[in-house]
């Protein structure tokens, strides 16, 4: 269960979320709004990668804060809209064997190959990874946090960069994860497919329901300006 209680978030004398309070426990949840509206800075906030400036955030009952904060990383893994960012290494390999080297060199060897195959980038193993196409950067993103086994993975408008046959590849994956989601997006389609949909504006959690009445309601919310 993840808790986010009275949350209010500054960057410097900007407010970006104010007075946010919701608990999530489905498998999939939607997050959408206008760009600005503070949906990225809310999904920073399930992890540990922003603190709130005040309020605060759970995980199983573990603070982002303080020394919890490393466990709370550990179960919550985060995918950012631009694989660059995230891609630390120069191989494919090498970047998936990232998040596994406390484990021995044998078992890490094994986990990775695993994890490119079914990632359909197998064939890429030795491959400069800042090389691949956006679509292959993406799916390498997504290898490198989930082979790491956390519970849940946050995704900040993963498929933006993407064309669509590789956003819909992406989609389908994310669908079929096992892990519980929670996906930021500009696509309504997207989501539609959730179980639950937050809609943000001006900073502030303005719905929190079904994903059709969600999709509406955000759709009034822009016609209206």
């Amino acid at each position: 269960m993840i808790q986010v209680d009275a949350v209010t978030h500054r960057y410097g004398d900007r407010v970006v979320l104010r007075d946010v309070t919701v608990t999530l426990t489905e498998q999939r949840v939607g997050v959408i709004g206008a760009n600005g509206s503070g949906k990225s800075t809310f999904a920073r906030l399930l992890n540990g990668l922003v603190l709130p400036t005040s309020g605060s955030v759970t995980v199983d009952g573990l603070s982002t804060r303080g020394r919890s904060g490393a466990q709370v990383r550990r179960s919550v893994g985060f995918v950012f809209t631009d694989p660059d960012a995230q891609i630390l290494m120069p191989t494919v390999a090498e970047d998936v064997a990232f998040g596994l080297r406390d484990l021995p060199a044998a078992a890490v060897a094994g986990r990775v190959a695993e994890a490119l195959e079914s990632f359909g980038l197998a064939g890429h193993a030795d491959h400069p990874a800042h090389l691949l196409s956006g679509g292959q950067k993406q799916l390498l993103a997504l290898c490198s946090v989930l082979v790491t086994e956390p519970k849940v993975l946050v995704c900040d408008e993963p498929t933006t960069l993407l064309d669509l046959r590789n956003t819909r590849r992406v989609l389908t994956l994310l669908s079929e994860l096992p892990q519980r989601v929670i996906l930021v997006t500009h696509d309504l389609d997207a989501a539609l497919a959730m179980d639950r949909v937050l809609v943000f504006d001006d900073g502030r959690l303005v719905f929190d329901g079904l994903p059709g009445t969600a999709v509406e309601f955000y759709k009034e919310l822009v016609s209206a300006g």
